[in-house]
């Protein structure tokens, strides 16, 4: 059986590591998960989300000569983004509504780039201005 990225085949956890979980494949191979691919959530203890001899689905996502890739998460559904979990920037709008035509304008491109020139060169002119007067200081 010869193995190609992106097929999703059932395996045996064979051992775990701090790093990952060794998983022996269909065809006697062995292949190893990487504890990012483990699971949507941050891991920190694998034996939490794993036991060795436990039958796992892994999609194959990488072969790098003898080396197996193995992913378990990208067999799973990606978990839905939580509403108002984070912040939005400012001038994102908040909701489909905000963005229709009714809304109010926005700053354009061209006004938002000549604000970003104008705080930039005030930031650079007070930075050369500090280190013109530390290298000063040192030829005294």
């Amino acid at each position: 059986m010869q193995l190609k990225v992106g097929e999703i085949v059932e395996g045996t956890v064979k051992s775990l590591t701090k790093f990952g979980a060794f998983v022996v494949l269909p065809d006697g191979s062995t292949g190893l998960v990487h504890i990012s691919e483990i699971a949507y959530a941050y891991v920190t203890d694998i034996h939490e989300h794993l036991s060795e001899g436990q039958q796992v689905k892994v999609m194959v996502i990488g072969i790098d000569g003898t080396k197996i890739n193995l992913s378990i998460k990208r067999t799973l559904p990606a978990p839905q983004r939580e509403q108002g979990h984070r912040p939005r920037p400012s001038g994102a709008p908040s909701s489909p509504a905000a963005s229709a035509p009714s809304a109010p304008q926005q700053k354009s491109f061209d006004d938002m780039l000549k604000q970003f020139m104008t705080e930039s060169d005030s930031k650079m002119s007070s930075i050369r201005a500090y280190s013109d007067h530390k290298t000063k200081t040192r030829r005294r």
